[in-house]
């Protein structure tokens, strides 16, 4: 019975009132997926955003999943390795996708076959095999292949990716957090995978927790989080979260 109420009580809205401090600017992007098109869209709209509005340390922050499932995973590498090298004050969380690509990337015959499951066979092709070579290959033969067809420089890149980022009220992490667990104590798991528990705690957590992973038509603000992936690689909607002081807006490649 205690459950029961416990769970037909009203969520907790604390959205408003968060911030982060004063004199930064962020802009967090939601899953990319290999649609190297609309994330070069989406930065010129941030760059333009961040150019209009009064002078702040501005900084960029990638929710992970990068890779799989769109036409161009090592692109989007590449965007990314360059906008780093370029504006320095840029960051990139660990997506579950990042994870099973490093894993494939070490030549696993295990890994590859999941990595091809998830989408990891669009990002193969964005590399330097034609399609013709993909399919002749057997999954053995695949897996042989894949470290000499991933460049080392994007597998460091990748290995290097956080797992969540604290500014101020906010949290950022790839899927979500597991609830009643200290941001300090959470795992690496459940940060790049979970789901439902996570989507389904209504109570407060330690910060507003900004995470991508679970696709939705529009931006999820569901008072202890906001969710911002929208599914860029097949809706061509790619959206990014801009924070300043209390403020909060969005960003998108659909208009």
């Amino acid at each position: 019975m205690l459950n029961h109420l416990l769970r037909k009580r009203p969520p907790v809205r604390p959205i408003d009132s968060a911030a982060i401090p004063e004199g930064r600017r962020v802009y967090a992007i939601g899953d990319v997926h290999g649609r190297n098109d609309l994330l070069q869209q989406l930065l010129d709209k941030i760059i333009k955003d961040d150019g209009q509005r009064d002078k702040a340390d501005s900084e960029i922050i990638f929710l992970g999943d990068l890779v799989d499932r769109g036409p161009d995973s090592a692109g989007v590498i590449d965007t990314a390795m360059r906008l780093k090298a370029a504006a320095g004050n840029v960051r990139f969380l660990m997506g579950n996708h990042e994870e099973v690509y490093l894993a494939a990337a070490t030549g696993d015959e295990k890994s590859v076959r999941f990595f091809n499951r998830i989408g990891g066979r669009e990002t193969i092709l964005s590399y330097e095999i034609s399609m013709k070579e993909y399919i002749e290959l057997d999954m053995t033969q695949l897996a042989e292949r894949i470290p000499e067809l991933f460049p080392q420089e994007h597998v460091d890149f990748i290995a290097g990716f956080e797992d969540q980022i604290i500014i101020g009220d906010y949290a950022f992490v790839h899927a979500g957090i597991r609830p009643g667990v200290p941001l300090a104590e959470q795992r690496k798991k459940d940060l790049r995978w979970i789901r439902e528990e996570f989507l389904s705690q209504q109570e407060a957590h330690e910060k507003i927790i900004v995470y991508g992973h679970t696709i939705s038509d529009e931006v999820v603000e569901a008072g202890n989080r906001i969710g911002i992936d929208t599914g860029a690689y097949y809706s061509d909607k790619l959206t990014a979260l801009a924070l300043q002081g209390s403020e909060r807006w969005y960003l998108d490649t659909s208009t």
